[in-house]
């Protein structure tokens, strides 16, 4: 799917610190991919929480991905990935 940089950047403007972090580097001109089809919110969090918890088993601290799970366990709705490749991994 398409979407355009400015429309993606308006959707993760959350206020929070990684919110700041995807818009920064959509800013920075990094290249980015909108999944074409949506899925449930609760598999997007339970995926999110197997991450978070294999991160937290090796010492890593994730850019708030607990809160990004709880975030998602209360959308409820359906939800569209998008991956953002930032210089820093992050």
């Amino acid at each position: 799917m398409t979407m355009e940089r400015h429309l993606l950047e308006k959707l993760l403007d959350g206020g929070d610190e990684a919110s700041a972090a995807a818009v920064a580097a959509l800013r920075s001109g990094t290249t980015y991919r909108v999944w074409d089809t949506t899925h449930p919110a609760e598999q997007h969090a339970g995926v999110f929480a197997r991450r978070h918890r294999r991160m937290r088993l090796h010492r890593l601290e994730p850019l708030v991905l607990e809160r990004a799970v709880q975030l998602l366990r209360e959308h409820g709705r359906p939800v569209r990935g998008v991956l953002i490749h930032s210089a820093d991994q992050k």
